[in-house]
């Protein structure tokens, strides 16, 4: 689909808010914080990052290493333009969410997770990039697009997000590689990127990863390990360790602020030879099953909604075995 980039130009005026997903990650802020920078420079009379929920332990350190400010309560007052990154479904955005289905200002979606219907009943702009291996790629494409040049820090900033969503680089399309050239030639440095992104855990996350561990079944689906676990924090960091302990893919749910929430993750091996994609497959039907909404990326997905855990993850279980079992899809 085409971007109407001139459309999109003149949109984005007088007070704009932009909003990242609960427990924002490094790509959400970034990428917040990239979109803050263009709205100033284009029309907007002033502009402000808003974080329903707040951020990740990681999230927190890398805005405070570049100095971004943001409001993590309250709803944002008087607004004209509100942009919504990195954000698969309206619940992410928590109270924010019914306040923005309900206000008239322009509302821009700008992301690279699959597209929802939901999101598209209230978009006035809806900018899906499902190839892109972070949303800071395709903010730094809608720079280019507008003829607006990328200032130092907000190419350092940008780079630290692509490079925390693409894991590291491990993965990504040609145009993720071209991006981070650009972004590198602007005056971005990807060894002060990896080395923010790779500090050491804190004591907490590296408890609840052990929690994890210690709670976790494991079965076995042919060739394929999956692991189900309980946990009600850290749960991508715990995903992400299980992974690395030789999981095929990892599900975690459990209990936060009396809503039920779960993380999923595999590995790429696993995703090229079954052809399921954790947000389409897996989270996007539980999500609807639990009474919330479910979203992701082909190795990456999460879930928000209401019921027991256990039950989630015994229902989740059902449903992988059976899309294993399935003959293999066609992948793009």
């Amino acid at each position: 689909m085409e971007i109407d980039y001139r459309a999109l130009k003149s949109s984005i005026k007088g007070r704009v808010t932009v909003l990242c997903h609960h427990n924002a990650d490094p790509d959400a802020l970034c990428s917040a914080y990239a979109l803050k920078e263009l709205a100033m420079r284009l029309n907007a009379i002033e502009a402000k990052v808003i974080v329903p929920g707040g951020f990740s332990t990681l999230t927190r350190r890398v805005a405070e290493e570049f100095g971004i400010e943001v409001g993590e309560e309250g709803l944002p007052g008087d607004v004209d333009t509100v942009i919504v990154v990195d954000t698969g479904s309206i619940s992410q955005l928590e109270e924010l969410g019914q306040w923005l289905i309900n206000h008239e200002a322009t509302k821009i979606f700008i992301d690279h997770h699959i597209r929802s219907p939901e999101i598209e009943a209230v978009a006035t702009s809806y900018i899906v990039d499902e190839s892109a291996a972070s949303t800071c790629e395709i903010v730094y494409r809608i720079y280019e697009a507008m003829g607006v040049e990328v200032t130092e820090k907000v190419a350092k900033v940008l780079l630290v997000g692509l490079a925390f969503d693409s894991k590291h680089f491990s993965i990504g399309e040609a145009e993720t590689f071209r991006v981070s050239s650009e972004l590198l030639r602007r005056g971005a440095d990807l060894s002060k990127a990896w080395a923010l992104l790779t500090s050491s855990m804190g004591a907490s996350e590296r408890i609840a990863r052990l929690k994890a561990s210690q709670r976790m079944n494991t079965y076995r689906f042919g060739e394929w390990l999956v692991a189900a676990t309980n946990l009600g924090s850290f749960q991508p960091s715990a995903a992400r360790g299980i992974l690395g302990l030789g999981a095929d893919l990892v599900i975690i749910a459990g209990d936060d602020k009396e809503r039920l929430k779960a993380s999923m993750r595999s590995t790429n091996q696993f995703h090229v030879a079954t052809g399921i994609h954790l947000g389409r497959d897996i989270a996007r039907p539980l999500g609807e099953e639990f009474k919330g909404t479910g979203s992701g990326h082909p190795t990456a997905a999460g879930v928000n909604g209401k019921g027991d855990h256990e039950a989630f993850l015994a229902r989740a279980i059902e449903i992988i075995q059976l899309k294993i079992l399935e003959p293999k899809r066609c992948l793009k």
